[in-house]
């Protein structure tokens, strides 16, 4: 199983990056896909979720409006368009793959990418 999250990077306030995500090694349409975010000296908190699908969504209060998270079964990817984005933001932003029921919850997710570094400064 591999998760292999890319593109990460500097930005300014304001400004947009999207995160992309490619999985391989298991059967993807199967499972849900979230994102995460641990900040230094923070706890790994929960930013988005999407369904097998792609027809359900969920969102962190503090993303929600200006991150959009999808999916592409047929390309085994998962997205996370951040707009807006604030230093508030920054951390190092994880995929990982679940099988919920509650997406928002660290343990319902059995495999996790390595991670890539957003930094946004004022």
């Amino acid at each position: 199983v591999q998760l292999q999250a890319y593109g990460g990077g500097s930005v300014l306030a304001g400004g947009s990056l999207i995160l992309s995500c490619a999985a391989s090694g298991f059967i993807f349409e199967n499972w849900g896909m979230g994102w995460f975010r641990q900040a230094p000296g923070k706890e790994r908190e929960f930013v988005a979720a999407v369904n097998w699908n792609g027809d359900y969504t969920q969102y962190n209060d503090s993303v929600k409006g200006r991150f959009v998270i999808s999916r592409d079964n047929a390309k085994k990817m998962v997205y996370l368009q951040m707009n807006s984005l604030t230093p508030e933001d920054t951390a190092v932003y994880y995929c990982a793959a679940g099988q919920g029921p509650k997406y928002s919850s660290i343990r319902s997710y059995g495999f996790w990418g390595q991670g890539t570094l957003v930094t946004v400064s004022s």
